[in-house]
């Protein structure tokens, strides 16, 4: 903050040395023609002195994200699901305004919606003003630094109800300040099928190694990844057995996704996706786009240049090699199982940190993992002792699959010799 108030002092010291100097240049210039020069000098001062403070000034910004949510299965035919969102303004100069909200629900489920209707309530929870009990958002404003709370409760009634898997909660909202009126979108993703831990796994054999697909819910940036662990893994792991989690799994949990509508691509990326083969993560601008946020314009530029020089001279591999690590992570729409299916999957944030973690919260030997059905398997990191080709070979396979098969967890078990 002292900062920011530093800079605009800055600002107006700027510009009004810049009218002074203009000012005494034009009093000169009465005597002394050679004096436009002090006055073009000025008025360049001014300038350029704006363009930085238009160009290093806070922005609005507006978050809303989910805090917390909760399930009550009421009866058979009748659920009730509350979400509660925090909205807060990281402007620390200016107060930002709330101008509307409005929830939208996609419900999931393995048979027909036709029998179950739903009732959507929005209440706000301002520290200063009581909730409208008539489902209408009034416009509020959020002071620098500051925030405010909102609750969507969803009620579910009809047959059905059992077949349900998963919700998907997209809150719109405006954000309504210094500058344009912006359209922006929350999302909140609910498993609602319960998965119970299996009480046997289907393993499968190939010389020394054994492995075994492990079910669990859908998995959320609400979950532990952790406890998911313990939950699922803890009733059939046994000493020297590796978890291999999918590296898609383990970004989604950390929150690691875009909506396309929160992608904005630009020149390059509209541009590089043409080069692309069709199908693949970065044929799509905005996949394009996700990886030069992530590793840089200058970078994927680069990376791009030099290989497709190294193509021609017949070497493949090169441009993802050099275009960051996400550059083969990215998985675009279509590339996971819904509701992410409408979303762009990175990688997972700091994989070896991740594995450490649960290493240490588990006591299990961890691998975060990229497999795809053309037998390619990438260990993106691992704990101590794992061996990489043991895991290599249990996953050439796929055995989590890259469908819908809500497996993203596969144990590995090294046999021993008869």
């Amino acid at each position: 903050m002292a900062t920011i108030r530093m800079v605009s002092r800055g600002v107006v010291a700027g510009v009004l040395a810049g009218m002074v100097l203009s000012l005494w240049g034009i009093g000169r210039w009465l005597w002394d023609p050679s004096a436009w020069i002090q006055v073009v000098a000025g008025l360049l001062l001014s300038v350029a002195t704006l363009l930085y403070w238009l160009k290093t000034r806070p922005a609005d910004c507006l978050l809303v994200e989910p805090q917390s949510w909760r399930l009550s299965r009421l009866s058979p035919h009748r659920w009730l699901i509350q979400a509660e969102f925090v909205a807060r303004n990281l402007n620390p100069l200016f107060e930002v305004t709330l101008a509307q909200v409005q929830p939208r629900l996609h419900l999931l489920s393995a048979g027909s919606l036709e029998g179950i209707q739903s009732r959507i309530r929005l209440r706000s929870r301002h520290p200063d003003l009581p909730p409208r009990p008539d489902n209408y958002w009034q416009a509020y404003i959020i002071s620098p630094q500051s925030q405010t709370g909102l609750e969507v409760e969803i009620e579910l009634e009809g047959e059905g109800l059992a077949d349900l898997r998963s919700a998907w909660l997209e809150l719109d909202y405006i954000q309504y300040g210094r500058q344009r009126r912006t359209l922006k979108t929350s999302h909140l993703i609910l498993p609602l099928q319960e998965v119970e831990p299996l009480p046997e796994l289907a393993w499968q054999q190939q010389g020394l190694v054994s492995w075994a697909p492990v079910p669990t819910h859908l998995l959320t940036p609400s979950d532990d990844l952790a406890e998911v662990l313990r939950h699922y893994v803890g009733p059939h792991i046994q000493p020297g057995d590796i978890v291999a989690i999918s590296e898609s799994a383990a970004a989604i949990v950390q929150g690691n996704f875009r909506h396309p509508l929160q992608v904005q691509p630009g020149w390059l990326a509209r541009t590089l996706c043409y080069f692309f083969p069709s199908k693949t993560s970065l044929s799509s601008c905005y996949g394009m786009q996700t990886l030069i946020d992530c590793s840089g314009a200058w970078r994927v530029l680069g990376a791009f240049v030099v290989g497709s020089l190294a193509k021609l001279l017949g070497i493949r591999g090169a441009f993802y090699a050099l275009a960051g690590e996400q550059a083969a992570l990215i998985d675009d729409v279509t590339g996971t199982l819904p509701p992410y299916d409408q979303f762009i999957v990175l990688g997972p944030r700091d994989p070896a940190k991740l594995v450490a973690e649960l290493h240490a919260q588990t006591g299990y030997e961890v691998a975060i993992v990229d497999a795809n059905d053309l037998g390619e398997v990438s260990v993106l990191a691992t704990s101590p002792g794992v061996e990489e080709e043991l895991v290599e070979q249990a996953l050439r396979k796929n055995p989590a699959g890259n469908a819908a098969e809500q497996t993203p967890i596969v144990l590995i078990r090294k046999r021993l010799p008869a």
